[in-house]
């Protein structure tokens, strides 16, 4: 799978054991940077993703930032990007399971390396499950979009 990645300075920290992680899966990385140090903003890097996925180079999206919730804040604004903040394995996972979650935000301030690997193996290996009840909910907030 491709999955685009994109953080900004504060998120930078966390990174590489995201890609390296992504990659010893055998997923597909589009790195959206930063690679700098100095202060950055975090839309700058949460558009380039969301944009990949929207036009198909991607079929989903980590963001890392402090604390993951501005990145969330500002994928959410993106037509058919479904984004969540998740510090625990159950929440990277269901998001997808029942609710089509295709960005993983996370937060370089709250998690650690180990941590941001677990999530991202539960985030990756999660489908959504295609019962009447999640498609039905998806539909429906996929129709908040229009409004």
């Amino acid at each position: 799978m491709r999955v685009a990645v994109g953080n900004d300075h504060a998120g930078l920290s966390l990174k590489a054991a995201v890609i390296d992680e992504l990659e010893k899966l055998g997923h597909e990385v589009l790195d959206f940077g930063t690679n700098a140090s100095s202060s950055v903003d975090f839309p700058d890097f949460a558009t380039p993703v969301g944009q990949a996925i929207q036009g198909g180079q991607a079929e989903r999206g980590i963001l890392i930032c402090g604390s993951g919730v501005g990145m969330c804040i500002a994928a959410n604004k993106m037509h058919g990007i479904r984004a969540s903040v998740a510090h625990d394995t159950y929440s990277a996972h269901q998001g997808v399971e029942h609710d089509g979650m295709n960005v993983l935000c996370l937060g370089a301030r709250i998690v650690g390396d180990e941590l941001a690997r677990e999530l991202v193996r539960a985030f990756m290996g999660a489908s959504f499950q295609q019962e009447e009840r999640f498609i039905r909910r998806l539909n429906k907030v996929n129709a908040l979009e229009g409004k």
